[in-house]
């Protein structure tokens, strides 16, 4: 089987790693790709997304799957082009992906079918936004549009919403675009992925990001610097619960607003004292949750992904391990504010019993690694117990190091 992947980092290296391992033999390209991907999926070289799509017709491309969501909503939308040239696509259509795009959209949606949230207010500028406060603190501010995870912010004062206002409505750090003044809701977090069809869908294993750069969950957010994944992460009657009241009313809806949807598709959800909430939707898998989701997942993906983007939802071709998956990010100095290259990686050859996948490294002119962005790889171990994982990952992470490399030393020491 023919297959592009879009997108070129750590999720996508997990996503590609696991088509490989997959029991179907499979050809597989990568858009734009990385020099980690290139020797397990041959780099495509295009300057557009309609040259992407020309390119796979060329190919014979049977699969594309998308990682990286920007390509969701760029132009036309990677899935509506792909349909129009007949090519199977697992990634929902653009209309559908402004679930992620918007979050106002995603707010609208939510209280249209009644799924638990928190309350909201969509502002257009600084002086909306305040009013929306209106004096109560903490509270959520997010930008509507994408920001790379970055977009969200939980103020605790005054003098924290004025700086990421001025920010994000000033500054605009993130382009144009309105923002949420969201209800600030409180409980353990939680991340649960499905692989949906149309109006069926595959629940994946449950994981938890850690966002802040620093231990304790201190400092500013970061696309994320760890996660952890088991089944065991929650109990089964509480995921039972987020199924009736999140994730089925979700797939309904879609299928009631006439919203295509075949892809994955990732659920942020708070449990709270009065239930499970959530607190956003991405129209793709979670980074760095599907570095530690990944490996749990047992079965043959490719036939899975490609059966579900044609519209068949084939639940018997995957199984999930029942253990525990832990995902160790490495930053590079001045990360999040900022990000610095060319610092040379040592002891990558030296890890044996984990799985590294690269975000932000390139091979420079000696053939060696060196950092090339802000999280810059991920360190992935496995075991029965938690803390077995955590320690293992820990051990293997320990072997790696640049200048400037940051890290947490928490992920996955907690009692959910």
């Amino acid at each position: 089987m023919k297959i592009l992947v879009v997108g070129k980092g750590g999720r996508e290296h997990a996503l590609i790693t696991a088509l490989v391992e997959s029991p179907t033999e499979t050809e597989i390209y990568c858009f734009p790709g990385s020099d980690a991907i290139e020797p397990l999926a041959m780099s495509v070289q295009v300057d557009s997304l309609h040259g992407l799509i020309s390119w796979m017709e060329e190919n014979e491309i049977e699969l594309c799957i998308a990682g990286e969501e920007s390509y969701l909503v760029k132009e036309e939308g990677l899935a509506n082009l792909c349909e129009k040239a007949g090519i199977p696509c697992w990634g929902p259509h653009k209309q559908s992906a402004q679930l992620e795009a918007s979050k106002e959209f995603a707010k609208e949606f939510m209280f249209r079918h009644d799924i638990p949230t928190g309350a909201a207010t969509g502002c257009a500028d600084v002086d909306e936004a305040r009013a929306a406060i209106n004096g109560q603190y903490p509270t959520v501010l997010k930008f509507d549009g994408l920001a790379a995870g970055k977009g969200v912010a939980v103020c605790p004062d005054e003098a924290s919403a004025e700086e990421f206002l001025n920010e994000v409505m000033v500054e605009r750090k993130f382009g144009a675009g309105r923002l949420l003044v969201e209800e600030c809701l409180v409980g353990p977090e939680v991340s649960i992925f499905a692989a949906v069809c149309d109006g069926e869908y595959q629940i994946f294993t449950p994981a938890r990001d850690y966002k802040r750069i620093g231990n304790g969950d201190e400092g500013p957010n970061t696309g994320g610097m760890g996660a952890v994944a088991s089944r065991q992460l929650i109990d089964a009657e509480t995921l039972a619960l987020i199924e009736k009241t999140i994730v089925q009313p979700t797939v309904d809806g879609l299928v009631k607003d006439d919203l295509p949807y075949r892809g994955y598709l990732y659920f942020g959800l708070m449990l709270t004292p009065e239930g499970p909430k959530i607190i956003e939707y991405n129209c793709r898998f979670g980074d760095p949750e599907c570095q530690a989701v990944m490996p749990l997942v047992q079965g043959d993906i490719a036939s899975f992904c490609y059966a579900a983007a044609k519209g068949e939802m084939k639940k018997d071709l995957l199984s999930f391990d029942e253990g525990w998956s832990v995902c160790l990010i490495l930053a590079s100095a001045g990360y999040p504010a900022s990000s610095r290259s060319g610092d040379i990686i040592s002891g990558l050859d030296n890890i044996h019993s984990a799985r590294v996948y690269h975000a932000g490294t390139k091979k420079n002119e000696n053939g060696d690694w060196e950092t090339n962005g802000g999280r810059v790889l991920a360190v992935v171990s496995g075991g029965e117990e938690r803390l077995t994982a955590v320690d293992a990952a820990y051990a293997e992470l320990a072997k790696v190091s640049f200048d400037g490399a940051q890290q947490r030393t928490d992920i996955g020491r907690f009692n959910f």
